[in-house]
């Protein structure tokens, strides 16, 4: 074997070696599915995991997923210099500000959502991440969609012509505890998972030029929680609409997401865990046919695909598919919806 051969398969092996994790926070109900991303087969080791909160983790830490991860402080985590990315799973007070220590201790990071209620400290926290060559990625859950994608490359390609509305619908049925929770905010069920639809809305229309929001507290729980919300976006071409409601029996498989053209339309409903298309075309486009068909997608596993993006891209050193400029306009928008800025 030459030298050359030798430095091929030295590249080759640095390629391949896993990407070590540490986990801070165990709060979040995304959790398990991220543990399950970056899993057995994975580009990705678990290595050591943190919770804050002493209660939270006599209440969590048992949970079989974390079984064989090492407990750290907060302060031995980022000091490990062995771990390549560190995934946020706490709460929103504290995503700002563990997620900056964590890009200046020169980690990767994937951040849970919401980032917080704040514009300027997160902007800050993107421009850490930017100016220190870190990835930063958030956690919403349909970007890497198989059917949202779908949806915007009928867009992109001219199939659905000038697009005219996106829609998207994503309540729950929350209980007292999520609840009290989610009452901490002005934007209740629209600040809490609102975000997952604006993120796709977005990635179809950019900015919005104007938005209009209603945030009700409609129920008889005898909470503050904005449990009834509406948000209205205006862009230069079209309109969006988002629906975020905290008390629907049978929430899950009613959420929908929809986009509306001049020339079709495709609307995905339910979205998990085995998504079902709805499309209409005037002419037979790519592989659609003319006139209303349904296109079922295979299940996809949650967060699968965001962690595959992401270990190629700290494996490869190249961007990930959506920039630090999305991350910031998500945010404003998100607040904007949620009526924290105006």
């Amino acid at each position: 074997m030459n030298r050359r051969q030798l430095l091929l398969g030295a590249t080759a092996l640095a390629a391949q070696s896993k990407i070590r994790v540490g986990i801070l926070g165990i709060q979040h109900s995304h959790l398990s599915g991220k543990l399950q991303a970056m899993g057995p087969g994975s580009a990705f080791e678990l290595v050591s995991v943190c919770e804050p909160d002493p209660a939270v983790r006599a209440a969590k830490g048992q949970q079989p997923l974390l079984n064989g991860l090492r407990w750290t402080t907060v302060d031995e985590m980022l000091a490990d210099k062995s771990l390549d990315l560190i995934v946020f799973e706490g709460v929103v007070k504290d995503a700002i500000p563990l997620g900056k220590r964590i890009l200046e201790a020169g980690k990767h990071l994937h951040l849970e959502k919401p980032p917080g209620n704040t514009l300027a400290p997160f902007r800050d926290l993107v421009e850490t991440a930017r100016r220190r060559q870190r990835l930063l990625q958030l956690g919403y859950l349909y970007r890497y969609h198989a059917g949202v994608d779908a949806a915007l490359e009928a867009y992109q390609k001219g199939w659905l012509g000038e697009l005219q509305m996106v829609r998207g619908t994503i309540n729950s049925d929350r209980d007292a505890a999520q609840r009290a929770v989610e009452a901490r905010y002005p934007g209740g069920a629209m600040f809490e998972l609102g975000g997952h639809m604006i993120d796709r809305m977005l990635a179809f229309l950019g900015r919005p030029t104007k938005v209009h929001h209603w945030l009700r507290h409609d129920t008889k729980s005898p909470d503050t929680l904005k449990d009834n919300t509406l948000a209205v976006f205006e862009f230069n071409q079209g309109l969006g609409l988002i629906v975020s409601s905290a008390k629907m029996a049978g929430a899950d498989a009613h959420r929908s997401f929809e986009v509306i053209g001049t020339d079709g339309s495709i609307m995905i409903q339910p979205i998990e865990p085995e998504p079902v298309l709805r499309i209409y075309l005037r002419a037979a486009q790519g592989p659609y046919q003319k006139g209303w068909q349904e296109v079922r997608v295979p299940r996809q596993t949650r967060f699968l695909r965001d962690f595959e993006e992401l270990g190629k891209a700290i494996q490869a050193r190249t961007p990930l598919r959506y920039s630090y400029d999305h991350e910031i306009l998500l945010q404003e928008t998100l607040l904007r919806a949620s009526g924290e800025i105006a």
